[in-house]
């Protein structure tokens, strides 16, 4: 098996000759086509070893010009570098140049945000030909990886199991997934600083999520705006918190988190030293989503609607995906009276909305192991807006894919807003373990999912900013920072400013 996998005949699908990766290259005549190009973007940093070793593998595998560190070179240079060339070699009437640009398929190795980052670059430069992507799972969550069947442990770096994961994404599927923009504003504070405390920046899986420029019209005289995206969740509270510990633990200690086991396991022990297990002991509550925020919902079609959030609530998170915290489904399957009198639909990660899923406290988390179990499910919505007033706290913790990062509130009479809108859609590449339903997939119809009886937990029950150019970027085709992660119109791109 492992020589049929290593054989140059298996291999040739794969590779990509110089003269299609090299501008300037000498074009040479290659008789085949290869059924699967890829180019393979590797967050070097991620998984401690991992990732160095990876990108070895892949290297020795295939042409080392069609894979990337990331450490190096970032994905938005590369993709533009290649995309021009396409163009270039297919006006001088290249029939192989033209193949590979439809067959192409994307890897990606790192953690969710490595994922997110490349997810945000192939959405900004709206590529003639978009090539799906392939996510390695090679973080401590890999929720990504998880929920289209790529697993969410560390993989083998040996040449066979680089191999066979090769095999895997030329039998992959292409399925869409949504994308949901986020926009955050505040007033310029009178004295201090209204940016994220340290020792954590706003997280990169915002995709280089920075103030917007003085000609931006997003700018607001007065106010600092910013802008990102997310594919997987956000999720703000105490998760938030325990996240930001285990973030900034690791950024003090690096030595210590090199391990994807121990990594888990000081995340589990940092949930008890932060109260996360005895909430109603240890955490105020003026910091339950209630007292922080007002919350706004907009379904499609419809009005924007006050969202009854319950007074014990002390998380909330906003799913895209049917996985959250390695692995976890909050959401669940609704039956079919929840389906009837809540209009609420399983999980699809291509249907313009987002689960909003509560916790009280890690006790109510642990529901999730049950048969059934999920959180307390608030609404699915198109649009959500948060608005935060003085008052119940001057912080609170916030999470995208991953990332978390420390939010200061309003200290006077103003207010912090964070409006989260659908973006479009991007191509992801599953395999036949797929835990992600598509609206579109007659087998992921609701009597699909279990609409019969299920445990009874507790189940509580036009834009306000203007719409239109905010939506049409994240921005992370202009950002060269690499996450820093546990081992975390169809126009040609030469058209494209970024």
């Amino acid at each position: 098996m492992e020589e049929t996998y290593l054989q140059s005949s298996f291999l040739k699908e794969f590779r990509i000759p110089n003269y299609i990766l090299v501008p300037e290259s000498e074009i040479v005549t290659v008789p085949d086509v290869p059924k699967c190009p890829v180019l393979v973007f590797i967050n070097s940093r991620s998984g401690g070893q991992l990732g160095g070793d990876l990108l070895v593998t892949y290297r020795s595998l295939l042409n080392k010009n069609q894979v990337f560190d990331l450490g190096e070179e970032a994905p938005d240079e590369v993709l533009r570098r290649v995309y021009l060339n396409l163009e270039k070699v297919k006006a001088n009437g290249d029939e192989f140049a033209i193949k590979i640009q439809e067959r192409l398929r994307i890897i990606v190795a790192g953690g969710d945000g490595t994922a997110g980052w490349l997810l945000g670059v192939v959405c900004d430069l709206k590529l003639s030909h978009p090539p799906p992507i392939a996510t390695v799972p090679l973080g401590t969550g890999n929720n990504l990886p998880f929920a289209f069947g790529w697993g969410k442990k560390n993989p083998g770096t040996d040449r066979h199991s680089v191999a066979q994961f090769l095999d895997q994404v030329q039998k992959a599927k292409e399925m869409k997934i949504d994308n949901w923009h986020l926009l955050m504003r505040m007033r310029v504070p009178k004295d201090g600083a209204c940016d994220p405390i340290a020792p954590l920046e706003l997280p990169h899986s915002l995709h280089a999520f920075h103030r917007v420029s003085a000609t931006d019209e997003l700018n607001k005289e007065g106010y600092h705006t910013f802008r990102g995206g997310f594919w997987n969740y956000f999720s703000m509270g105490m998760d938030a918190q325990i996240s930001y510990a285990f973030h900034s633990e690791r950024k003090l200690h690096p030595e210590k988190f090199k391990n994807q086991l121990v990594n888990q396991s000081t995340y589990a022990k940092l949930g008890c030293t932060q109260g996360w297990f005895c909430a109603s002991l240890m955490h105020p509550s003026s910091r339950n989503i209630a007292q922080l925020a007002k919350v706004k919902i907009l379904k499609k079609h419809g009005q924007w609607q006050d969202l009854e959030i319950p007074h014990s609530i002390r998380s909330i998170v906003c799913l895209n995906l049917p996985s959250f915290s390695g692995g976890l489904n909050p959401w669940g399957t609704p039956n079919s009276r929840k389906v009837r009198d809540r209009d609420l639909t399983p999980p699809y990660v291509d249907d313009g909305l987002l689960e909003v899923v509560g916790f009280r406290d890690a006790w109510h988390g642990l529901v999730l192991f049950a048969p059934n179990g999920h959180g307390t499910r608030l609404a699915q919505a198109h649009r959500i807006l948060f608005e935060f007033h003085k008052g119940a706290a001057d912080h609170t913790f916030m999470r995208i894919d991953g990332e978390p990062w420390k939010q200061p509130l309003p200290v006077d009479d103003d207010t912090v807003v964070v409006e989260i809108s659908h973006h479009g859609q991007v191509n992801m590449l599953a395999t036949h373990d797929c835990r992600s339903k598509s609206v579109h997939d007659p087998s992921s119809s609701p009597s699909q999912h279990g609409s019969g009886s299920e445990e009874h937990f507790s189940d509580e029950e036009d834009s306000v900013h203007g719409g239109g150019e905010e939506h049409r970027k994240f921005g992370a085709a202009e950002t060269f920072r690499i996450p820093d992660e546990d081992d975390g119109g169809n126009l040609k791109v030469k058209t494209v400013i970024c």
